[in-house]
């Protein structure tokens, strides 16, 4: 049993030094010499657990979706009307994009890696599906419009996070990304809140990410 501790110790150390490893250099110039650096392990523990760089990548990508998952299952469980919940989504991972190196890492790697077989699209899969339902939920509650496309919607609004993300990191390290989220739902808003929700629909959104002084 300790063995078994020691093992996925060393793996979760393992998988931790390679997202920041991945996520200053990359994957194409990471090396697992890199990776072993920043995890503090050795190379043959690095290959007793890990095959290849790409299984490495692939470990990371699963954790940060972990996370991800538990993250929303939390906000779900808050029971806060639909269109509530996808701005606290947004904004919970908005916040851990900034302080989470695995987070960081499984982002960078999705982004950027489009010739992994299979190929890394599982996470947002799984994102747009969920805002697809969420804004089905946010029509019959009466928030959203009853004419919306709820998966165009969530093909629209999956993309823009994600560029928008790509964006701030790249001007002010994601020092900016809530705002930024902010002037997307701003853009977002009047085509497919219901008009008679829109007064309460700004409301929410400036205390949730309050505008800038």
């Amino acid at each position: 049993m300790v063995q078994q501790q020691r093992a996925q110790a060393t793996r979760e150390r393992l998988i931790d030094g390679a997202a920041r490893a991945f996520y200053k250099l990359g994957y194409g110039i990471a090396t697992t010499a890199d990776i072993v650096t920043e995890s503090g392990t050795t190379r043959g523990a690095l290959y007793f657990h890990f095959p290849s760089k790409e299984d490495l990548a692939r470990a990371v990508i699963a954790k940060e979706h972990e996370l991800a998952i538990t993250a929303g299952t939390r906000i779900m469980e808050l029971r806060r009307p639909a269109f509530e919940t996808m701005l606290l989504m947004c904004i919970d991972l908005a916040e851990r994009l900034t302080t989470d190196p695995v987070v960081k890492a499984g982002i960078r790697l999705t982004t950027e890696n489009t010739n992994f077989d299979p190929p890394l699209r599982a996470p947002y899969d799984d994102w747009l599906r969920a805002f697809a339902d969420m804004a089905q939920l946010a029509i019959a509650e009466g928030d959203f419009r009853d004419d919306v496309d709820a998966e165009a919607f969530a093909r629209f609004l999956i993309p823009s996070y994600t560029g928008i993300q790509l964006v701030s990191d790249l001007f002010t390290a994601r020092e900016d990304l809530l705002p930024r989220i902010r002037d997307l739902w701003t853009f977002v808003m009047p085509a497919v809140i219901a008009p008679d929700r829109m007064p309460a629909s700004r409301e929410l959104l400036d205390r949730l990410i309050p505008p800038a002084p």
